[in-house]
């Protein structure tokens, strides 16, 4: 269903969580789970405004960008800064099992969720099985 991207993504975790801080920019956190005959992938993006999300699918490629910005005023005095800023982008290899062009997004609560169905030709499907009295089919020329 979904081929991870980024091997060190991990490491990378772990060493925010131990040293604070990582050399690479910061990333879209993200969940990714299948319910049934949905496949969801939900990514962290508080106080993002949601006008600047973009989502794309290129061919089983899926890209998600957001932006988020400092409030800019000339009377607001910046005490700390702990936030990462900017823009953050993500991709994910979708297997061909999925449909993407019937692929759902909301944004809730700060969380970017992405719906996606599984493909009716990747869903298990009953075979007829048809026998003579010997176990074997009949083939007539």
């Amino acid at each position: 269903m979904l081929m991870r991207t980024d091997p060190f993504r991990e490491i990378d975790r772990l060493a925010e969580q131990f040293f604070g801080s990582t050399s690479r920019p910061a990333v879209m956190h993200m969940d990714a789970y299948r319910d049934g005959d949905y496949f969801y992938a939900a990514f962290d993006l508080p106080g993002v405004d949601p006008e600047s999300i973009d989502c794309t699918v290129q061919r089983n490629v899926l890209t998600v960008r957001a932006e988020r910005r400092r409030p800019v005023d000339d009377n607001v005095e910046l005490v700390a800064a702990e936030r990462p800023m900017g823009v953050f982008s993500r991709q994910l290899f979708l297997g061909d099992t999925l449909d993407t062009d019937r692929l759902e997004a909301g944004y809730d609560n700060g969380v970017l969720t992405l719906r996606i169905p599984v493909a009716e030709r990747a869903k298990p499907r009953r075979i007829a099985i048809s026998a003579n009295g010997n176990g074997r089919k009949e083939i007539r020329a």
